[in-house]
Protein backbone atom coordinates (compact mmCIF):
# COMPACT_ATOMS: atom_id res chain seq x y z
CA UNK A 1 0.00 0.00 0.00
CA UNK A 2 1.58 3.23 -1.13
CA UNK A 3 1.67 6.34 0.99
CA UNK A 4 1.38 9.90 -0.17
CA UNK A 5 3.66 12.53 1.25
CA UNK A 6 1.30 15.18 2.69
CA UNK A 7 3.72 17.89 1.60
CA UNK A 8 3.23 16.93 -2.08
CA UNK A 9 -0.40 15.79 -2.09
CA UNK A 10 -2.36 17.03 -5.08
CA UNK A 11 -5.12 18.55 -2.96
CA UNK A 12 -2.65 20.54 -0.86
CA UNK A 13 -0.40 21.57 -3.70
CA UNK A 14 -3.35 23.16 -5.55
CA UNK A 15 -4.16 25.43 -2.62
CA UNK A 16 -2.92 29.01 -2.51
CA UNK A 17 -0.85 30.00 0.51
CA UNK A 18 -3.05 30.90 3.41
CA UNK A 19 -2.16 33.92 5.56
CA UNK A 20 -3.21 34.61 9.13
CA UNK A 21 -6.99 34.89 9.63
CA UNK A 22 -8.39 38.39 9.33
CA UNK A 23 -9.79 39.92 12.48
CA UNK A 24 -13.49 40.68 12.34
CA UNK A 25 -13.94 44.26 13.47
CA UNK A 26 -17.01 45.58 15.26
CA UNK A 27 -19.02 47.83 12.92
CA UNK A 28 -18.81 51.47 13.92
CA UNK A 29 -21.79 53.23 15.41
CA UNK A 30 -23.27 50.27 17.29
CA UNK A 31 -22.13 51.40 20.73
CA UNK A 32 -22.16 54.65 22.68
CA UNK A 33 -20.15 55.72 25.68
CA UNK A 34 -22.47 57.14 28.30
CA UNK A 35 -21.30 60.53 29.65
CA UNK A 36 -23.12 59.79 32.89
CA UNK A 37 -21.59 56.46 33.96
CA UNK A 38 -18.89 55.85 31.34
CA UNK A 39 -20.37 52.50 30.31
CA UNK A 40 -20.49 51.31 26.71
CA UNK A 41 -24.14 50.92 25.83
CA UNK A 42 -25.84 49.46 22.77
CA UNK A 43 -27.04 52.36 20.63
CA UNK A 44 -30.24 50.66 19.52
CA UNK A 45 -31.23 49.94 23.12
CA UNK A 46 -30.59 53.59 24.04
CA UNK A 47 -32.77 54.77 21.15
CA UNK A 48 -35.56 52.38 22.14
CA UNK A 49 -35.51 53.97 25.59
CA UNK A 50 -36.00 57.50 24.16
CA UNK A 51 -32.23 58.06 24.24
CA UNK A 52 -31.84 57.25 27.91
CA UNK A 53 -28.94 55.16 29.24
CA UNK A 54 -30.09 51.70 30.40
CA UNK A 55 -27.32 51.61 33.03
CA UNK A 56 -27.64 54.95 34.85
CA UNK A 57 -30.68 56.69 33.29
CA UNK A 58 -28.54 59.49 31.84
CA UNK A 59 -30.64 61.45 29.34
CA UNK A 60 -28.78 61.83 26.05
CA UNK A 61 -29.30 64.74 23.66
CA UNK A 62 -32.34 64.53 21.41
CA UNK A 63 -33.20 66.89 18.58
CA UNK A 64 -36.13 69.28 18.58
CA UNK A 65 -37.97 67.09 16.09
CA UNK A 66 -37.46 64.02 18.29
CA UNK A 67 -38.78 65.85 21.34
CA UNK A 68 -41.86 66.95 19.43
CA UNK A 69 -42.50 63.33 18.42
CA UNK A 70 -42.07 62.20 22.03
CA UNK A 71 -44.45 64.75 23.53
CA UNK A 72 -47.19 65.24 20.93
CA UNK A 73 -49.71 62.76 19.58
CA UNK A 74 -48.54 61.34 16.27
CA UNK A 75 -49.25 63.47 13.24
CA UNK A 76 -50.76 66.42 15.14
CA UNK A 77 -47.89 68.92 15.02
CA UNK A 78 -48.53 72.03 12.94
CA UNK A 79 -45.42 74.26 12.71
CA UNK A 80 -45.69 78.04 12.93
CA UNK A 81 -43.50 80.91 11.74
CA UNK A 82 -40.96 78.74 9.95
CA UNK A 83 -40.64 81.48 7.33
CA UNK A 84 -38.76 83.67 9.84
CA UNK A 85 -35.03 83.40 9.09
CA UNK A 86 -32.04 84.88 10.95
CA UNK A 87 -29.96 87.61 9.35
CA UNK A 88 -26.62 89.22 10.15
CA UNK A 89 -27.39 92.89 10.92
CA UNK A 90 -24.03 93.52 12.62
CA UNK A 91 -21.95 91.68 10.01
CA UNK A 92 -20.45 89.88 12.99
CA UNK A 93 -17.33 87.74 12.73
CA UNK A 94 -15.22 85.87 15.27
CA UNK A 95 -13.40 82.76 14.09
CA UNK A 96 -15.99 82.63 11.33
CA UNK A 97 -18.44 85.08 9.79
CA UNK A 98 -21.85 84.82 11.43
CA UNK A 99 -23.61 84.67 8.05
CA UNK A 100 -21.47 81.69 7.06
CA UNK A 101 -22.05 80.06 10.44
CA UNK A 102 -25.81 80.33 10.00
CA UNK A 103 -25.72 78.66 6.59
CA UNK A 104 -23.47 75.90 7.95
CA UNK A 105 -25.71 75.25 10.96
CA UNK A 106 -28.82 75.16 8.79
CA UNK A 107 -27.28 72.58 6.48
CA UNK A 108 -25.91 70.49 9.34
CA UNK A 109 -29.04 70.40 11.51
CA UNK A 110 -31.85 70.81 9.00
CA UNK A 111 -33.22 73.64 11.16
CA UNK A 112 -33.59 77.28 10.17
CA UNK A 113 -32.87 78.44 13.74
CA UNK A 114 -32.64 77.06 17.26
CA UNK A 115 -36.37 77.11 18.08
CA UNK A 116 -39.19 75.10 16.55
CA UNK A 117 -42.70 76.30 17.40
CA UNK A 118 -46.23 75.20 16.59
CA UNK A 119 -49.38 73.57 17.91
CA UNK A 120 -50.36 69.97 18.46
CA UNK A 121 -52.14 67.53 20.72
CA UNK A 122 -50.98 65.97 24.00
CA UNK A 123 -53.26 62.99 24.63
CA UNK A 124 -56.05 64.75 22.69
CA UNK A 125 -55.47 68.12 24.43
CA UNK A 126 -54.46 70.96 22.06
CA UNK A 127 -51.37 72.87 23.18
CA UNK A 128 -48.93 75.48 21.92
CA UNK A 129 -45.43 74.01 21.91
CA UNK A 130 -41.91 75.40 21.50
CA UNK A 131 -38.68 73.41 21.61
CA UNK A 132 -35.16 74.79 21.47
CA UNK A 133 -32.35 72.66 20.07
CA UNK A 134 -28.82 72.87 21.47
CA UNK A 135 -27.40 71.52 18.21
CA UNK A 136 -28.01 74.89 16.51
CA UNK A 137 -25.40 77.34 17.88
CA UNK A 138 -25.91 75.79 21.33
CA UNK A 139 -29.63 76.60 21.26
CA UNK A 140 -28.84 80.26 21.77
CA UNK A 141 -31.57 82.90 21.54
CA UNK A 142 -31.29 85.39 18.71
CA UNK A 143 -33.90 87.66 17.20
CA UNK A 144 -35.68 84.87 15.29
CA UNK A 145 -35.85 82.54 18.30
CA UNK A 146 -37.28 85.37 20.40
CA UNK A 147 -39.77 86.37 17.71
CA UNK A 148 -40.97 82.80 17.18
CA UNK A 149 -41.48 82.35 20.92
CA UNK A 150 -43.26 85.69 21.32
CA UNK A 151 -45.62 84.97 18.42
CA UNK A 152 -46.39 81.51 19.78
CA UNK A 153 -47.15 82.93 23.23
CA UNK A 154 -49.42 85.59 21.72
CA UNK A 155 -51.23 82.90 19.72
CA UNK A 156 -51.65 80.77 22.86
CA UNK A 157 -53.07 83.84 24.64
CA UNK A 158 -55.59 84.50 21.87
CA UNK A 159 -56.64 80.85 21.59
CA UNK A 160 -56.54 80.15 25.35
CA UNK A 161 -54.15 77.22 24.85
CA UNK A 162 -51.80 75.66 27.41
CA UNK A 163 -48.22 76.64 26.59
CA UNK A 164 -45.28 74.23 26.77
CA UNK A 165 -41.69 75.33 26.17
CA UNK A 166 -38.96 72.68 26.27
CA UNK A 167 -35.59 74.38 26.65
CA UNK A 168 -32.23 72.98 25.57
CA UNK A 169 -30.08 76.07 25.36
CA UNK A 170 -26.46 76.14 26.44
CA UNK A 171 -25.69 79.42 24.71
CA UNK A 172 -28.06 81.93 26.30
CA UNK A 173 -28.50 85.14 24.30
CA UNK A 174 -26.69 84.94 20.95
CA UNK A 175 -23.74 87.34 21.09
CA UNK A 176 -23.53 87.48 17.29
CA UNK A 177 -26.63 89.71 17.24
CA UNK A 178 -25.71 92.02 20.13
CA UNK A 179 -28.55 93.98 21.71
CA UNK A 180 -31.03 92.44 19.26
CA UNK A 181 -30.55 89.12 21.01
CA UNK A 182 -30.48 90.54 24.54
CA UNK A 183 -33.82 92.32 24.07
CA UNK A 184 -35.47 88.97 23.31
CA UNK A 185 -35.24 88.10 27.00
CA UNK A 186 -37.46 91.06 27.88
CA UNK A 187 -39.74 90.66 24.86
CA UNK A 188 -40.53 87.00 25.53
CA UNK A 189 -40.92 87.61 29.26
CA UNK A 190 -43.36 90.48 28.56
CA UNK A 191 -45.40 88.20 26.29
CA UNK A 192 -45.50 85.62 29.08
CA UNK A 193 -46.69 88.27 31.55
CA UNK A 194 -49.65 89.08 29.27
CA UNK A 195 -50.33 85.36 28.86
CA UNK A 196 -50.35 84.96 32.63
CA UNK A 197 -52.74 87.89 33.07
CA UNK A 198 -55.10 86.15 30.63
CA UNK A 199 -55.07 83.05 32.85
CA UNK A 200 -52.89 80.82 30.70
CA UNK A 201 -51.04 77.72 31.91
CA UNK A 202 -47.32 77.73 31.11
CA UNK A 203 -45.35 74.51 31.63
CA UNK A 204 -41.59 75.01 31.30
CA UNK A 205 -39.45 71.92 30.78
CA UNK A 206 -35.72 72.32 31.42
CA UNK A 207 -33.31 69.87 29.80
CA UNK A 208 -29.56 69.50 29.63
CA UNK A 209 -28.32 72.20 29.25
CA UNK A 210 -30.51 75.22 30.05
CA UNK A 211 -28.18 78.12 30.66
CA UNK A 212 -27.51 81.84 30.25
CA UNK A 213 -30.19 84.26 29.08
CA UNK A 214 -32.68 81.46 28.44
CA UNK A 215 -32.48 80.25 32.04
CA UNK A 216 -32.55 83.87 33.25
CA UNK A 217 -35.76 84.66 31.36
CA UNK A 218 -38.63 82.56 30.00
CA UNK A 219 -37.34 79.12 31.07
CA UNK A 220 -37.70 80.09 34.74
CA UNK A 221 -41.15 81.67 34.47
CA UNK A 222 -43.35 78.59 34.20
CA UNK A 223 -46.40 78.07 36.36
CA UNK A 224 -44.94 74.57 36.56
CA UNK A 225 -41.24 74.00 36.02
CA UNK A 226 -40.23 70.44 35.18
CA UNK A 227 -36.66 69.26 34.56
CA UNK A 228 -35.09 66.12 33.20
CA UNK A 229 -32.80 64.21 35.60
CA UNK A 230 -29.23 65.46 36.03
CA UNK A 231 -29.73 68.40 33.67
CA UNK A 232 -27.33 71.35 33.99
CA UNK A 233 -29.39 74.48 34.71
CA UNK A 234 -28.19 77.96 35.59
CA UNK A 235 -26.83 81.26 34.31
CA UNK A 236 -23.04 80.95 34.26
CA UNK A 237 -21.50 77.48 34.26
CA UNK A 238 -20.05 75.97 37.45
CA UNK A 239 -16.44 76.27 36.23
CA UNK A 240 -16.91 79.97 35.53
CA UNK A 241 -18.48 80.56 38.93
CA UNK A 242 -15.74 78.63 40.71
CA UNK A 243 -13.02 80.56 38.89
CA UNK A 244 -14.72 83.87 39.73
CA UNK A 245 -15.43 83.42 43.43
CA UNK A 246 -12.53 81.07 44.15
CA UNK A 247 -14.32 78.55 46.36
CA UNK A 248 -15.41 74.94 46.00
CA UNK A 249 -19.02 74.49 44.91
CA UNK A 250 -21.43 72.02 46.54
CA UNK A 251 -21.73 68.53 45.06
CA UNK A 252 -24.25 68.44 42.26
CA UNK A 253 -24.34 72.22 42.00
CA UNK A 254 -26.73 73.43 39.24
CA UNK A 255 -28.11 69.96 38.55
CA UNK A 256 -31.84 69.27 38.50
CA UNK A 257 -31.59 67.42 41.80
CA UNK A 258 -29.77 70.31 43.50
CA UNK A 259 -32.28 72.84 42.17
CA UNK A 260 -35.27 70.74 43.23
CA UNK A 261 -33.87 70.57 46.76
CA UNK A 262 -33.53 74.37 46.79
CA UNK A 263 -36.99 75.10 45.38
CA UNK A 264 -35.98 76.32 41.91
CA UNK A 265 -37.95 73.65 40.03
CA UNK A 266 -41.18 71.84 40.87
CA UNK A 267 -40.50 68.31 39.73
CA UNK A 268 -37.91 66.08 38.07
CA UNK A 269 -39.59 64.18 35.25
CA UNK A 270 -38.05 61.33 33.30
CA UNK A 271 -38.38 61.52 29.55
CA UNK A 272 -40.55 58.41 29.34
CA UNK A 273 -43.21 59.97 31.59
CA UNK A 274 -43.05 63.59 30.38
CA UNK A 275 -46.04 63.34 28.06
CA UNK A 276 -48.21 61.84 30.81
CA UNK A 277 -47.06 64.44 33.36
CA UNK A 278 -47.92 67.29 30.98
CA UNK A 279 -51.36 65.83 30.23
CA UNK A 280 -52.05 65.35 33.96
CA UNK A 281 -50.97 68.92 34.74
CA UNK A 282 -53.27 70.33 32.04
CA UNK A 283 -56.20 68.34 33.43
CA UNK A 284 -55.42 69.26 37.04
CA UNK A 285 -55.31 72.97 36.18
CA UNK A 286 -58.55 72.75 34.25
CA UNK A 287 -57.08 73.82 30.91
Amino acid sequence: MSTVDPKTSESDSDKAPVGPPKKRGVPEGLWLKCPGCGASVYKKEVEQRLNVCPKCEFHFYVSARERIAQVLDEGTFEPMNEHLRPTDPLEFADRRKYAERLVGEQKRTGLTDAAVTGTGMVRARRVALAVTDSAFIMGSMGSVVGERLARLIEWATEQDLPLIIISASGGGARMHEGILSLMQMAKVSAALARYDEAGGLFISVLTNPTMGGVAASFASLGDLVFAEPKALIGFAGPRTIKATIGIELPDGFQTSEFLLEHGYIDRIVERKTLKTEIANAIDYCGK
